[in-house]
């Protein structure tokens, strides 16, 4: 009777679920599902695991639909419901069970912001999703607020049944997690209880809005922020959180005494207005409004020219050095026999070159290679340029006259589609702010003002070019030099401190401010880390939004 009644729980707790998923827009059609599993040897009996059909709609489900199993997957109470089928997800469940010995519960649901969150990565090649410093991280199970949480990610199949494998995998490569996802389809997320498995799904629901949302505002929900204030300023010394928590209130009654008796109105007069939140009037705060030199500024309020790097701030710096480099490399010396470089432009480009390698130190790493290798060119232009071409990037140089070929070579590979340009999610809306705003958006990169164009007329939203107000490149000066950016300024029509600059490099933040403007550094995946002189000295942002106020 017991075992019986143990059941008829147990079915009706799976509909509920089910029902339950539905209204939440999370098992919509006849999606989704759930498994509860009770008994086993703790308690000195077989599992009992209970499955919900499939091709019901998850809201009309009542406990007579429910498969009841054991663990070898055979079916030892069929639904009492005739014609139903068990679920598609079914070997899952058992995957789930048999790798996570405590869990009770699995269920899987088609929630759009669980689809959402496998899109995030526009190459879907991500293998998990990363998301840290938020709340709710303490609700999936495992991690703390300032964990970070890594759910994996799993190719979609035509058919449930067939994701199997990669889903046994996923948990043996990703033992902290308590879900998976599926790419393009859902979630499974499981639980020691049916009550954890349904407050986890519910946390990483959360998680995965706030994931989907930071993208649309360019954060990523992988990366910690930049500062992270868990101290408080106090008469010039540091207090840590527990102080303030634990001792805020009875140093407020030390400073402060207690406080007076609320007056009866007309004993001494009215009582005077309120003050700051519950002021009737506003109050002149002009002087909280100035923008200082690590605070972030606004624009158009702070500036009408924004003025931004491109590699690190625009666009990441891997389409940079695994794309745009790589392509150059690849196809040099095909490019040198081509068409497109006649005798006499091989011969200014061989001139050039060596003019910018015999101009840098004698000890340069660059130089050293290149005159290591022209005795071997000889006479052969090509070789020439070729073993500058490679000297030059082998280390960076960001020389004028290699710029201006690495821009030639790049307007073939758009031309052929071979490249589209990566841009920050945060860039288009940008660009529609301060258009709408009157604010002028130009570009001030060490690549050529020719690459600058064919970058932004062929990128992943089109062609923009016609939405930039101005580029600049090294032949306004070295970007690491304070004249260079006075120089853009007049150019523009502008004082230097009527322009915001946004750069990933410290030292061009510095030349910048040096020469007036207001500086801001932008901190993206993959650039290099900020020193903590830099982010206590500079504003920091993770999008080009946050400059729009």
């Amino acid at each position: 009777g017991d075992l019986a009644e143990e059941g008829r729980t147990v079915r009706a707790l799976v509909a509920q679920l089910c029902e339950y998923f539905f209204k939440a827009g999370w098992a919509t059609g006849t999606g989704g599902g759930a498994s509860v599993r009770v008994g086993g040897p703790s308690e000195g009996r077989p599992w009992r695991v209970f499955v919900a059909p499939s091709g019901l709609q998850k809201e009309d489900i009542v406990g007579d639909d429910i498969f009841e199993m054991d663990m070898e997957q055979n079916i030892t109470v069929p639904s009492k419901t005739p014609n139903l089928r068990l679920s598609a997800c079914t070997p899952l469940w058992f995957v789930v069970y048999r790798l996570r010995p405590k869990a009770r519960c699995v269920i899987h649901t088609h929630s759009i912001n669980a689809l959402m969150a496998t899109l995030l990565d526009a190459t879907e090649s991500s293998p998990a999703l990363r998301v840290t410093h938020l709340e709710m991280l303490k609700g999936v199970g495992n991690h703390a607020y300032d964990d970070v949480l890594e759910i994996p990610i799993i190719d979609n199949r035509p058919t449930e049944d067939l994701l199997a494998d990669q889903l046994e995998e996923a948990l043996k490569n990703y033992p902290k997690s308590n879900a998976v996802l599926v790419r393009r389809h859902g979630l499974y997320v499981w639980g020691d209880s049916w009550e954890q498995a349904k407050a986890q799904c519910e946390s990483f629901d959360y998680l995965f809005e706030c994931a989907v949302k930071m993208k649309s505002m360019g954060l990523d929900s992988a990366l910690r922020p930049v500062t992270v204030n868990y101290h408080a300023e106090s008469r010039g010394k540091n207090r840590t959180i527990d102080m303030i928590m634990n001792g805020a209130e009875e140093e407020k009654k030390e400073e402060c005494g207690s406080p007076p008796a609320k007056r009866l109105k007309g004993d001494d007069g009215p009582a005077p207005a309120a003050p700051a939140f519950n002021a009737s009037a506003a109050a002149d705060n002009a002087a909280d409004l100035v923008c200082g030199p690590s605070d972030v500024p606004l624009v158009p309020r702070d500036s009408r020219v924004l003025l931004l790097d491109i590699e690190g701030t625009t666009t990441s710096i891997s389409f940079v050095k695994d794309t745009l480099f790589p392509y150059v490399l690849r196809n040099l010396e095909g490019f040198l026999r081509s068409d497109s470089m006649s005798a006499d432009d091989l011969a200014g480009l061989d001139a050039a070159l060596a003019g910018d390698l015999e101009g840098l130190p004698a000890d340069h790493p660059s130089a050293a290679d290149w005159r290591a290798k022209i005795g071997a060119a000889g006479d052969d232009v090509r070789l020439r340029i070729g073993a500058a071409v490679r000297a030059l990037m082998d280390h960076d140089v960001k020389a004028t006259s290699l710029k201006s070929f690495q821009g030639k070579m790049w307007k073939d590979g758009y031309a052929t589609g071979e490249l589209v340009a990566h841009l920050y999610p945060d860039f288009v809306p940008m660009l529609d702010w301060c258009r709408s705003k009157g604010v002028r958006v130009c570009i001030y990169s060490s690549g050529s003002v020719g690459a600058q164009r064919l970058l932004f007329g062929h990128t992943e939203a089109g062609d923009l070019t016609d939405r930039l107000d101005g580029y600049f490149d090294t032949t306004s000066g070295s970007k690491r030099e304070s004249g260079s950016y006075e120089t853009i300024a007049g150019r523009l029509g502008v004082e230097p401190g009527e322009v915001v600059f946004a750069t990933d490099l410290e030292a061009e933040a510095v030349a910048a401010r040096d020469a007036g403007m207001r500086a801001v550094l932008a901190a993206r995946p993959g650039n290099a880390p900020l020193s903590e002189g830099t982010k206590r000295d500079y504003p920091v942002v993770r999008s080009l939004l946050q400059l729009c106020g």
